[in-house]
């Protein structure tokens, strides 16, 4: 048996083109857990080179990176000046490069971005897209020559940078070493579970840190100034996010998934004089083995925490995954 024998393809989203099922997607959810082998070539990969790399990525984005030791993940954000999430990359240094995937189609604008941030500095930054592809595995990174990354949003496995023309050879060689194939629908299922967000489907133009739950994660909170950082800073120490990451638990009678970018409302069969108003949107959504339909969700931070909501019209509850009151909130005291 093969990968491609067995696999459904995706055929809309950012994951389109890999392995959305391979025929039995509850029985691939709970492999999740032990032997599961994902496809997630749809995903951009960079490289960055040179002497100066880390300091120069550590001065540019959330992550404290100066003294990043070789093999060891880490996840890092690109802000706005004004702190809103531009670009999420997820990588490891193998002593010599800095290697990091991103969200399809977003390594171009990610590589123009750092280009246009070198100055005189002794780095080289690369979109490697064409040249390497990202696959996901149960369990921790193994030993080996091989580029792999696991870090605290790895979902309980790693995630290895393959040669795009080796890729096929790969994926058959860890089924015959008793590999799970398993698509998107499963990963998805086990990260919207975990509560673990994708820049630009989970988010949009406003999103700031605080709001989706990677302080400490994705964000260093004693690292130092980088763009973006006044605002992360201001509503971590003053004040309050605006907006909240929920788990949304959804209808399960009902047969299809909201979409996403729909708009999530208060529920008026709950009653009282806001139903029916606009609080926020659905981002991605799958079945979960267990869960059932779950998806994830942003909404206004002054939402009841039990407030029932319709997700693109779909009964949904919440399950908090961003305290409504997070941060520190220090006030003088007079």
């Amino acid at each position: 048996m093969s990968w491609s024998d067995t696999a459904v393809l995706a055929e809309g989203g950012p994951d389109a083109g890999v392995a959305w099922h391979h025929g039995d997607p509850m029985r691939e959810q709970r492999a999740m857990d032990t032997t599961a082998l994902v496809d997630l070539s749809s995903r951009g990969v960079i490289s960055v080179t040179g002497p100066d790399r880390l300091s120069w990525l550590h001065s540019l984005t959330t992550q404290h990176l100066e003294q990043l030791a070789p093999g060891v993940g880490t996840t890092g954000l690109v802000l706005s000046p004004q702190g809103h999430v531009e670009h999420a990359f997820y990588g490891v240094d193998d002593g010599e490069t800095f290697w990091a995937h991103t969200e399809p189609g977003a390594a171009p604008a990610l590589v123009e971005f750092l280009d246009r941030m070198r100055f005189m500095l002794r780095v080289e930054v690369a979109d490697r897209t064409e040249q390497l592809a990202v696959v996901w595995q149960a369990g921790p990174s193994p030993e080996g020559p091989r580029i792999t990354r696991s870090g605290a949003d790895s979902l309980g496995g790693h995630e290895s940078f393959v040669p795009r023309d080796h890729l096929d050879h790969f994926l058959a060689g860890q089924l015959e070493a008793g590999a799970t194939p398993a698509g998107t629908w499963a990963y998805e299922a086990r990260r919207i579970a975990a509560g673990v967000p994708r820049v630009g489907i989970d988010t949009d133009h406003r999103t700031i840190p605080n709001e989706i739950g990677v302080l400490g994660v994705a964000v260093h909170l004693d690292k130092g100034c980088y763009r973006g950082q006044e605002t992360v800073a201001r509503v971590h120490n003053l004040g309050r996010p605006p907006r909240r990451l929920v788990l949304l638990h959804l209808d399960g009678s009902v047969d299809t998934l909201p979409e996403r970018g729909s708009e999530l409302v208060l529920d008026p069969r709950a009653g009282g004089a806001a139903e029916g108003k606009v609080v926020g949107f659905v981002g991605s959504s799958a079945r979960h083995h267990e869960l059932g339909p779950i998806a994830l969700g942003l909404v206004k931070r002054s939402v009841d925490v039990g407030a029932p909501l319709l997700a693109g019209g779909v009964a949904a509850a919440q399950e908090v995954l961003v305290d409504p009151e997070v941060g520190l909130h220090v006030r003088a005291r007079l």
